[in-house]
């Protein structure tokens, strides 16, 4: 079990009125537990919070009007970690449950139609299970530059197959992208975790269906996959955007803090700990 304080600040500039939707805050999860949380808004804001029921993710909404607007959340998560087994076998279409069949199909960032070749080509020939997923990801570590500023909103996994750069959420759309193209499901993973080189940041990683569950990857390997602090679950990164807005806004500062502490509680040396609300309260 790792034991985790997340806090997320955001401010923005709000030029018109505009109408906002967040997920910002930590997944209610089978593998973690939330015991303290709080969330505040701009006084004056009334907030809407709702869950997806299909995918779990946790969104809060509400209309701003113009002005400075500011987006406080922070919560301590107890983060449980899972045994995989390493040879766990590839699930055969056939066998892939309804509500799972989905995460096989191509989407906007994820274009497993058009990649279908070179997945076949680079591991097509490869025994199907878990070590091919390992494989995969360990080509996208060895083949692909971690660049910030190399892609944008807009970039696509083929893209940074043929540019071999990008930042984490594009290396988690590779993943997904050529797991999909040999019928693994996959899906993408953001969430809070602590990086040895600051400045920290929301991070993407990805997991696939493999044997009848989800196994995480983090094909960056910037961080251990059983730390993340999980927010959101998506086919790609349209369903897991922490901000999306509909109006004139400017976002002036963004601030992401994680500290790490041992079971017994102990926040690292050197490090403020953020006081927090009861869940719930």
């Amino acid at each position: 079990m790792h034991l985790s304080t997340v806090e997320t600040v955001l401010e923005y500039e709000v030029k018109a009125p505009t109408h906002f939707c967040f997920s910002l805050e930590a997944a209610h999860w089978p593998t973690q537990n939330i015991l303290s949380e709080r969330l505040a808004v701009s006084s004056g804001v009334a907030v809407h919070s709702f869950t997806d029921p299909g995918s779990g993710n946790r969104f809060f909404r509400f209309d701003a009007s113009p002005g400075p607007l500011l987006v406080n959340y922070a919560a301590q998560v107890e983060v449980y970690s899972e045994h995989v087994d390493e040879h766990l076998a590839e699930t055969p279409v056939s066998e892939v449950p309804d509500e799972i069949f989905h995460y096989l199909m191509p989407t906007r960032f994820c274009e497993s139609d058009v990649m279908g070749p070179v997945a076949q080509e680079l591991f097509g020939a490869l025994a199907p299970g878990i070590s091919r997923v390992r494989t995969i990801v360990n080509w996208i570590h060895d083949n692909i530059k971690y660049e910030p500023g190399s892609s944008d909103s807009t970039t696509t996994a083929y893209e940074v197959f043929q540019q071999r750069a990008g930042v984490c959420r594009d290396f988690a759309h590779l993943g997904i992208t050529l797991c999909r193209a040999l019928n693994i499901p996959a899906r993408l993973v953001v969430g809070y975790v602590w990086f040895d080189e600051p400045p920290q940041d929301f991070h993407a990683i990805f997991e696939a269906w493999i044997d009848g569950r989800w196994v995480l990857f983090d094909p960056t390997g910037m961080a251990p996959v059983d730390r993340l602090v999980r927010i959101g679950t998506g086919r790609d990164a349209k369903d897991v955007a922490f901000s999306t807005f509909f109006g004139a806004v400017e976002m002036t500062r963004k601030e992401i803090t994680v500290l790490e502490h041992d079971p017994r509680g102990r926040v690292p040396s050197g490090k403020p700990s953020v006081e927090l609300a009861a869940a719930g309260a």
